[in-house]
């Protein structure tokens, strides 16, 4: 008996969202996406049996799928992300698999995509095929395209598998990762909140209308995500210097921007839970992922991170027990 467990770190996305979508960065030059890994962790363990069963467990969801081989796999069921990734690493043998992940279902952070690089890491171990990180990048986002029948974007998979912030530059030459202010990360933490708002979003669906929009022509849209793009440039530099007052600035002009590209991105929880933020000393929010519920991550000012998360949860927020941290993607075998 073989048992490997992984995990990867959610995020907070900061700054060029939605640009990540292959191929609209290429519509924007320059373009780039910088975000934060939290603690919010996906994990993973898959545990070698002596038959040949395929096992897919997910406790998020509560549902548990048996199969008598792994030729026998269904890709159309609620769990077929995790029986697509063990269909691709064909392991010899049986296997039971278990996933779970911190952050809340529909919440914005990534946490589809952090426990699809979870389970890679962990089958990529587990079978030896031997796989970089820079290869399972490239694999994880088609997975998922699979899954939800709409383009994926690139930049949740990249925290997951390095943690820290990052910046990822897209081009016509690729996707390029970079690490940001590692040094920097502990103080940005004490100035960082995230509050779930109470309702799921579906990423997939909201992306999928602004980037049909965009393909077809519409104006606005385009005009929108240029600015996207140049306020995500200018979160990068205000990162790299390690500016707080100028990060809570692109994170407020991103919001602003955002909020442009379709009605659905805010909702009145949402704008209700940013006006009480900012009475508190939020200085600057904005929702994570595509929008229409989930997380919103506030910049706070020196300070007044407890008095921020006092006022959001009487407002009815689910402020979240979470930190930036600079843990990627971990695989170990027990």
């Amino acid at each position: 008996m073989r048992k490997v467990i992984a995990t990867a770190p959610t995020r907070v996305d900061l700054a060029g969202g939605t640009l990540d979508l292959p191929p609209l960065y290429l519509f924007h030059p320059g373009a780039l996406t910088v975000n934060a890994a939290i603690d919010q962790l996906a994990t993973c363990e898959v545990t070698t049996r002596a038959d040949t069963s395929i096992v897919l467990v997910s406790r998020d969801v509560g549902q548990r799928e048996v199969y008598p081989s792994r030729e026998a796999l269904r890709l159309d069921t609620p769990l077929q992300l995790l029986a697509r990734l063990v269909a691709f690493f064909a392991p010899s043998g049986g296997i039971e698999v278990t996933t779970a992940c911190a952050a809340p279902h529909g919440s914005g952070l990534g946490g589809s995509s952090a426990l699809v690089m979870a389970l890679a890491g962990a089958l990529n171990h587990l079978t030896g095929a031997g796989y970089t990180p820079e290869q399972l990048l490239m694999l994880a986002p088609n997975i998922e395209t699979q899954v939800i029948r709409v383009p994926a974007g690139v930049q949740d998979y990249y925290p997951a598998v390095y943690g820290g912030i990052s910046a990822i530059h897209l081009g016509v030459g690729g996707v390029c990762h970079e690490s940001l202010a590692a040094d920097w990360l502990p103080w940005l933490d004490a100035h960082v909140v995230v509050c779930h708002t109470g309702q799921a979003h579906f990423s997939g669906t909201n992306n999928w209308e602004i980037f049909k929009r965009h393909i077809e022509g519409d104006l606005a849209t385009q005009a929108a995500l240029a600015r996207i793009r140049d306020l995500a440039r200018a979160m990068y530099a205000a990162v790299c210097a390690r500016d707080l007052g100028a990060v809570a600035a692109a994170l407020e002009q991103e919001w602003h921007h955002r909020r442009q590209l379709a009605a659905e991105v805010s909702t009145p929880t949402i704008e209700r839970l940013m006006s009480v933020a900012r009475e508190s000393g939020a200085l600057a929010g904005k929702v994570c992922g595509a929008g229409g519920g989930g997380c919103v991550v506030f910049v706070v000012a020196e300070g007044r991170k407890p008095d921020v998360q006092a006022a959001l949860t009487a407002a009815g927020g689910q402020v979240l027990d979470t930190h930036l941290t600079t843990q990627g993607l971990t695989v170990t075998e027990v």
